[in-house]
């Protein structure tokens, strides 16, 4: 637009001066051939439906190539300039509406039919959907007398719930993050219940014990050697860890740098054993689960190529048992749990199953259930404690549902229950064989527990008989110290060394350890009138001003007892009625009768 511009002044000035007088004066004819004007514009809209064209015909011609390499028969190459393009050319189409508006960035896909940025109202739903992952309940943990549930999410927080100690308001007696900035994955108490393994997204796993102390601290692994089985512990975060059932020191975490480890309690610089999960290439695969089998003999693994690998305890080079097409490639498998029997292994995968396994023929599944939406790479799968069924959750994205758990029967593999928990997904789930109760972790913060009155024991029945405590207010005796660095010596007090001991010497005081008295319920004591209310105005209130007799006149009210104290003398007259003289009183004369029948305004003043 500059350069149009300048032309424009330019094309201006030579029509204002005229050809005729500017040759006239310069000494020649004229200034030759007249400049051109460009309209920029117009080049601009060229050029790009020229662009537009040409990645159409090129995208036509990729096109051809890619079916015909398919096929097996070559194609000539176009001579064309457009040839010279490299990388898949994709095209750019536009609207008459939008050719007003600016391209940004590289041309979208062929068949995309979305917008190429987000909208304010998408990044408001990221946000919120940030927002409620923040609240997930990512981890559950009983101890095996059931006594103490501890949870975790992806808040970092850690809390503490004592059943015992519980009342009707549900508090958590104790909260801490003991992996900072981490998120917790898997908490679980060990087989004697005196310590946690704490699994979060560090590399690092921790032991705490039940009063949430650091017991011991997973070394790190050297990030720079390539076979992991040479470094210490792990490089990469982690993704799940499970107590021995048997040996109570033992305790096993498996990591995105492809690797099972097992670690002993007591030595916390180094692992004690490495399995090595591998694809049918032979290539590493992050494990995302792992488990034991109720003998501890065995060690599972679901990885993230859609197997299961077992292993023996004892043998880390070879599986056992390993199944290639357990689900989906590309899935998480969020959780694998061995039958109280041993000899059925349940799955839930990311592609939407729950897939039941038996370990003396592990070549197909026994049975399958579709249809059960997965989110999470946590999602839980447990037996009953009578093995009989087999439950799981379901996950919903926000405002379309509520999540569920899904109780199916191990025989028939039919659904026989559903329990919708809230509107949120259902992460975790634990079903205790002791307590008969089911707990359960949501995507919305909640951790609910499921309990029958007749058939559970203990647990929740605890904590849901008891009322509210009712908050005690302090007694406090002691008062604000005043400081006067310069009363008088006799007024100076001495300044207080320490809280107790001032608590003490106030306890020993009479007056500040006094205990106010009760509120009177007689007739009252000790100058208190305890009649309707016990205050003084209330008693002038009843006796006085309730008094329904007339006393408008005073002097009738007092003579109206002058013939009752002549005849009957109790109180003076008694006294003196040997000695007392009789009274004499003045006669009035006629003098005081003319006094008082003169004018008040002639009477002497006194």
């Amino acid at each position: 637009m500059i350069i149009t511009t300048a032309l424009a002044i330019f094309a201006a000035s030579g029509k204002m001066s005229g050809d005729g007088d500017i040759s006239s004066v310069m000494g020649f004819s004229g200034f030759g051939k007249k400049a051109r004007t460009f309209d920029l514009d117009a080049i601009f809209e060229q050029t790009r439906r020229t662009a537009i064209e040409r990645s159409q015909r090129v995208l036509g011609r990729f096109i051809n190539y890619d079916s015909s390499s398919d096929s097996g028969s070559g194609s000539d190459s176009d001579s064309d300039s457009d040839s010279a393009l490299i990388g898949p050319p994709v095209p750019c189409q536009r609207t008459a509406e939008e050719d007003d508006d600016e391209l940004v960035g590289p041309p979208l896909p062929p068949g995309y039919t979305g917008s190429a940025a987000h909208s304010d109202d998408d990044d408001d739903d990221d946000q919120e959907a940030q927002d409620d992952d923040d609240d997930d309940v990512s981890a559950l943990g009983l101890d095996p007398s059931g006594a103490r549930l501890v949870t975790g999410g992806y808040d970092y927080d850690v809390r503490f719930w004592d059943f015992a100690g519980m009342d009707q308001a549900l508090q958590a007696f104790r909260s801490l993050q003991p992996c900072e900035c981490h998120q917790i994955k898997s908490l679980q108490y060990s087989i004697t219940g005196d310590v946690i393994l704490v699994v979060s997204g560090n590399s690092q796993a921790k032991v705490l014990d039940r009063d949430g102390f650091n017991v011991m601290e997973c070394v790190k692994g050297d990030q720079y050697i390539v076979d992991m089985a040479n470094t210490k512990g792990h490089t990469a975060m982690l993704n799940c860890g499970f107590w021995h059932p048997k040996i109570k020191e033992e305790f096993m975490t498996c990591s995105n740098d492809g690797t099972v480890r097992t670690w002993d309690l007591n030595s916390e610089k180094k692992h004690k054993s490495v399995f090595k999960p591998r694809s049918f290439q032979g290539k590493k695969v992050i494990p995302t689960c792992c488990t034991y089998s109720r003998d501890g003999k065995l060690i599972a693994a679901g990885c993230q190529d859609g197997t299961i690998q077992i292993w023996d305890r004892n043998l880390s080079v070879h599986t056992k048992f390993h199944c290639r097409q357990a689900h989906t490639p590309g899935s998480d498998t969020s959780c694998l749990s061995f039958s109280y029997d041993g000899m059925t292994l349940a799955s839930r995968g990311g592609d939407d199953t729950l897939k039941t396994w038996d370990i003396r023929n592990f070549r197909k599944p026994v049975n399958v259930a579709t249809g059960l939406t997965n989110y999470f790479s946590m999602t839980d799968c447990c037996f009953s404690p009578d093995d009989k069924l087999l439950v799981t959750g379901t996950s919903v994205k926000k405002e379309e549902g509520n999540g569920k758990l899904v109780f199916f029967d191990r025989a028939s593999f039919q659904r026989v229950y559903e329990i919708e928990v809230t509107n949120a997904s259902v992460v975790r789930c634990l079903w205790h064989p002791k307590l008969n109760q089911i707990m359960v972790g949501t995507g919305n913060g909640l951790a609910k527990v499921y309990y029958d009155p007749v058939k559970s024991h203990r647990g929740a029945k605890l904590c849901v008989v008891k009322s509210k405590r009712k908050e005690k207010q302090a007694e406090t005796l002691t008062q604000d110290y005043i400081i006067t660095p310069h009363a008088l010596p006799m007024f100076r007090e001495a300044r207080q060394r320490s809280t107790r001991k001032q608590l003490e010497k106030d306890r020993l005081d009479p007056k500040k350890s006094h205990k106010p008295e009760p509120p009177v319920s007689g007739p009252g004591r000790g100058g208190r009138v305890a009649a309707h209310g016990g205050t003084l105005s209330s008693f002038i209130v009843k006796n006085i001003a309730l008094d329904k007799t007339d006393d408008s006149n005073p002097r009738e009210a007092i003579l109206r007892h002058a013939k009752d104290a002549s005849e009957n003398p109790y109180w003076v007259a008694p006294a003196y009625k040997q000695t007392q003289p009789e009274p004499v009183f003045a006669e009035e004369s006629e003098e005081d009768e003319e006094a008082d029948k003169e004018p008040e305004w002639k009477k002497r003043k006194i």
